[in-house]
């Protein structure tokens, strides 16, 4: 996981809204995204998201981490 950096959900969120998912709703301290029949949850909060984090919503969105990183 060397090569996923921390993010902020903020960042994160920009990134899947370019891959083309869509904000369904938030319930609470957490956004969930749509596209298609997938649908990723991203914690929102003041903090960095942690790698693994990073990794289970990059993983869970079907893209690799290299596409992902593009759209940053």
């Amino acid at each position: 996981m060397k090569n996923i950096p921390a993010l902020r959900a903020r960042k994160v969120a920009g990134a899947l809204r370019k891959a083309g998912f869509i904000l369904l709703r938030q319930r609470g301290s957490h956004q969930i995204y749509q596209k298609g029949n997938r649908l990723l949850v991203i914690p929102w909060h003041s903090k960095d998201l942690k790698k693994p984090t990073v990794k289970a919503i990059i993983d869970q969105s079907g893209m690799t981490v290299e596409e992902f990183i593009k759209l940053l």
